[in-house]
């Protein structure tokens, strides 16, 4: 894209002003593009996240059930029960802090991405300021 820019300093003022509703009309699309872009990306990764969430809660409701009996009375035969309950506990909940974080680690992600709407006005305020100074 860099190659399709041309010095410009040689252009008369209504050459200027005649290309002028052009990159106006090319500046709206691209950054209505750049907003479809985001919005995908967005409603994908907050998606994956959520199925992430999903994970960690299934794993959560299934395994305490039938992981803490089989565990426990496994456990027991080499601890007391009451340690055997308290380290099978710990092994869940170790789980669902794994699941859970890569859940939050996908929405730091769509976190970070800059909204086309701060883009928009970020160009609004650099055209202002160079405006400022003449």
């Amino acid at each position: 894209m860099a190659g399709n820019f041309r010095d410009r300093a040689d252009d008369s003022l209504l050459t200027l002003l005649g290309d002028l509703p052009d990159l106006v009309s090319n500046l709206v699309k691209a950054e209505i593009d750049a907003a479809k872009t985001w919005i995908s990306r967005t409603a994908k990764d907050a998606g994956i996240g959520s199925v992430w969430f999903l994970v960690a809660l299934f794993f959560l409701f299934w395994t305490v059930p039938v992981v803490l009996v089989f565990a426990i009375a496994g456990l027991s035969s080499w601890f007391p029960v009451w340690l055997s309950a308290i380290i099978t506990f710990g092994i869940l909940l170790l789980a669902v802090l794994v699941f859970a974080l890569l859940g939050i680690l996908k929405f730091r992600k769509v976190l970070r991405r800059e909204n086309p709407a701060q883009a928009v006005a970020t160009d609004i305020r650099i055209v202002k300021e160079t405006g400022d100074g003449r």
